[in-house]
């Protein structure tokens, strides 16, 4: 079954870094034998406790980049083993940046041991990519994306600055060299941003700083063993629908370095059809965002007990 009763498609998807919080994923683990276990199961392939973390921190451990990584993916595939079967299945999976993977784990792209190692790698990767203090990232809201384009060009004089993440009308992030960015946010406000700011980020993201990281990555995700994907995962670093193992393997690379093309991807949903987005995971920004790309369809969530029970009595089958 892929459709909900009244035959509107669903598409489950999945948050990225950012989204942490002490205490995620502890009352689906102490609710649900099943998100307990998947837990155990990071634990294992981590060989650390990482339930430990996400359930009582301390917080400065969980936002370390190669802790965050697993942990966000961990909670969001607990959370989605708890509320699998209870709904009808998705169409379509997406997931924003690291969100990603949890999105081809959902799909059955790659297990979700594999998913834990890769991604903790990659959050290792990135944080060592570059040197602390050298890149940084910034919000600029409320202008739109070739006047967002423009300022990054005007900004980089010979160092990088480059738009990171389309997140929605109202929001892109950029990233790149500390003192690029910080003329970007300049100029962005200069030229009528409604505002930028300095995000407390501890690498520059998706930019081509980050390409030690991706080709340390790439030898790590070409050896894992990757199927074809049950349902269509919409990609980040393309806005297309990904439907075999090898386009996967591709985009989960490019991804690195590539901007993550939230809003694009969102589009291309709605264009298929999908009415009903279900966030899966710690947080609520993906629902925050699809307010603020297209009101008009129903985004709900699940992160904890609470959500989950909430989400299953609007969709249950």
């Amino acid at each position: 079954m892929t459709e909900s009763n009244n035959g509107s498609k669903i598409a489950f998807i999945f948050p990225g870094q950012g989204s942490q919080t002490v205490g995620m994923g502890k009352d689906l683990a102490e609710k649900y034998p099943i998100a307990r276990q998947t837990f155990e199961e990071a634990d294992d392939a981590l060989g650390y406790k990482l339930s430990e973390i996400c359930f009582v921190g301390p917080e400065a451990k969980l936002r370390l980049t190669e802790i965050t990584q697993p942990a966000i993916l961990t909670v969001s595939i607990a959370a989605l083993r708890a509320l699998e079967g209870q709904i009808p299945r998705p169409s379509f999976v997406a997931g924003h940046s690291l969100g990603e993977y949890s999105a081809h784990v959902a799909s059955g792209t790659m297990t979700f041991a594999d998913a834990v190692r890769t991604v903790r790698n990659r959050g290792k990767y990135m944080q060592e990519a570059v040197p602390v203090g050298v890149g940084t990232m910034a919000a600029i809201l409320g202008m739109e994306l070739e006047k967002v384009a423009a300022v990054c060009q005007d900004a980089a004089q010979g160092e990088v600055c480059s738009p990171a993440n389309v997140n929605s009308p109202e929001q892109i992030v950029i990233s790149g060299n500390t003192a690029a960015v910080e003329r970007g946010a300049k100029l962005a406000d200069e030229r009528g941003a409604k505002r930028a700011k300095l995000l407390p980020v501890s690498a520059p993201f998706h930019c081509s700083l980050m390409k030690p990281a991706q080709d340390r990555l790439e030898t790590d995700l070409n050896k894992l063993k990757m199927q074809k994907p049950v349902y269509p995962v919409a990609c980040n670093a393309e806005a297309v629908l990904v439907n075999d193992d090898l386009r996967a393997r591709a985009t989960l690379i490019g991804q690195v370095t590539g901007s993550v093309k939230w809003e694009q991807c969102m589009r291309l949903l709605i264009g298929e059809g999908v009415q009903t987005f279900v966030e899966i995971g710690p947080g609520k920004v993906l629902c925050g965002l699809m307010r603020q790309i297209d009101r008009s369809r129903t985004c709900l969530n699940v992160g904890d007990e609470t959500s989950l029970a909430k989400t299953l009595e609007q969709l249950a089958v």
